[in-house]
């Protein structure tokens, strides 16, 4: 992987989506980047890219000063070797699994030497500890989003993207998750926090990109 000395978020891509061309261009030395827009901007195709799922048409993405993808050096790291923790707006649990057995799910397949967190400490970060037995069903929305904030970190990723993850939760639920996304800056695992809600970024982070409409 080819590194650069360059902040922690480095993008300047084009995204072709059909008729419609993204242009993003961003540079931030800060661990919570906040991507900002009405619906149907193309958050989460700059989100995509990041993950590896979508792929630009020129350009380069760097996060932590490392290459994961340059048009014009040919390099385009695969989504399992950019190892990111994808976190959505209604959580997409495992419904057949306990709380636990989706905390887990990531982190039973990543190497012992690999694993940044204990269980335990992310149960207790989180206040899940009363939770770990039940099925998703019997939780609250808040509850739900904890968890897939815990699956999450339990991969160790080597960066979040956080796609709408509060916008199906009312205003007491979202007072009850942004203070841990708080605690997370402090984890030093870099973060890309999409939403609609400019409010609800500049509570974490005043490092935000404005996503204009596409063209």
């Amino acid at each position: 992987m080819n590194t650069h000395d360059k902040s922690t978020f480095d993008c300047d891509v084009i995204l072709k989506l059909g008729k419609i061309t993204l242009s993003p261009k961003f540079c931030f030395d800060d661990n919570i980047v906040g991507l900002f827009g009405a619906s149907g901007t193309g958050k989460t195709s700059i989100l995509h890219a990041f993950a590896g799922i979508f792929t630009p048409t020129s350009g380069h993405i760097r996060v932590n000063g490392v290459t994961w993808f340059d048009k014009q050096a040919n390099i385009n790291l695969s989504i399992q070797d950019r190892l990111v923790g994808l976190v959505f707006q209604d959580g997409q649990l495992l419904p057949h699994k306990s709380v636990m057995d989706n905390l887990l799910f990531g982190y039973r397949h990543r190497d012992k030497s690999a694993r940044r967190f204990h269980p335990d400490d992310i149960i207790s970060l989180l206040k899940l500890g009363h939770l770990t037995k039940r099925l998703p069903a019997k939780l609250s929305g808040g509850e739900k989003q904890r968890v897939a904030l815990g699956r999450a970190l339990l991969y160790s990723p080597n960066l979040l993207l956080m796609d709408e993850p509060l916008s199906a939760l009312d205003s007491e639920h979202k007072q009850e998750i942004l203070p841990f996304f708080q605690d997370i800056k402090a984890m030093s695992i870099p973060m890309l926090y999409v939403s609609h809600d400019i409010q609800e970024i500049e509570f974490l982070t005043s490092s935000v990109y404005r996503v204009s409409r596409a063209c």
